[in-house]
């Protein structure tokens, strides 16, 4: 194919060191540590159907300061999949405690801050520690729905991106091609370059019968949180946040390319701010300006 991305190529290293989390019901999800053990700690994750190595232009901007602790959700990225009926918002809620509490365990106890987008940003908001184990957490875009008209908007929303994400292909001869999908879909109109490379390498894996590439996340279980992860932002509790919180949220004069955009101006537990030009997958457009936004907020909350 013609490649539209340039010469730029995004190589995610090989982790420091790995540790092994084994969840409620066996499975397992490995933590990877980057960038500087004698940094400051930040803890990152990722959103719905992506991967935590798909961040890799934003967290490693953070690399030489940090230290830094990555796991995908699971059923992506470098989880292998499971149970259909245990990838629900709950199940990801009980992984998150099991997965804060095995940080220390595997890479020593010292303070750390969270880091956290989309699906990823809504558990841990939900967490029952409320933030507790974090120095301050920043949330890129968490989907959020105000009480009124716009929640059940919302709900149309979830309904109309579960009905896309069951009608698309599962399968692709070659990683190439499922990169040059990408090219025509507006979630990653914005992205800079070399993404859409890095997509397929990490959201992809080899089939099982070798007969091309299968989505690491299938589509069936990516599309089940879109059906009914977005009911649970009703439950988050503003007023109860244990640690300082910055939502990030995409620009609300750019049509979104998930949940209609949520400015949360209006709650005074949260600090609220948006990246222009950003939408959904902001973090994968402008990564600077997105690692600047953090360590300003991390440095003002006290991690360094």
């Amino acid at each position: 194919m013609t490649d539209p991305e340039g010469a730029q190529v995004w190589q995610v290293p090989e982790p420091l060191a790995v540790h092994d989390v084994r969840l409620g019901d066996g499975t397992v999800t490995t933590l990877r540590r980057h960038g500087n053990p004698s940094g400051p700690r930040i803890v990152v994750s990722h959103g719905n159907s992506l991967a935590i190595d798909l961040y890799y232009p934003f967290w490693s901007l953070f690399a030489d300061e940090f230290d830094l602790v990555l796991y995908d959700l699971r059923n992506h990225g470098w989880n292998t999949t499971g149970p259909l009926r245990t990838h629900n918002v709950p199940t990801l809620i009980d992984d998150h405690l099991r997965i804060q509490e095995a940080v220390p365990q595997g890479f020593g106890k010292k303070p750390q801050a969270g880091v956290f987008h989309s699906l990823s940003g809504l558990v841990a908001l939900l967490s029952p520690t409320r933030g507790g184990e974090f120095v301050a957490r920043v949330l890129f875009d968490p989907p959020l729905c105000e009480f009124g008209p716009a929640r059940e908007e919302c709900a149309d929303v979830a309904r109309r991106a579960a009905t896309r994400t069951l009608a698309r292909t599962h399968r692709y001869p070659t990683r190439e091609d499922f990169a040059e999908v990408l090219l025509y879909m507006p979630a990653f109109q914005h992205v800079v370059p070399g993404v859409r490379r890095l997509m397929a390498s990490t959201t992809l894996r080899r089939s099982a019968d070798g007969n091309g590439y299968v989505l690491r996340c299938p589509r069936e279980y990516e599309a089940l949180i879109y059906g009914y992860g977005g009911q649970y932002s009703a439950l988050v509790d503003f007023g109860a946040l244990a640690c300082p919180t910055m939502v990030i949220g995409a620009d609300p004069a750019i049509p979104y390319t998930w949940f209609p955009t949520t400015e949360l101006h209006h709650i005074p537990t949260v600090d609220y701010a948006w990246i222009p030009g950003g939408t959904h997958l902001v973090q994968l457009e402008q990564p600077e300006a997105c690692a600047a936004a953090t360590l300003e907020y991390l440095k003002g909350s006290g991690l360094f």
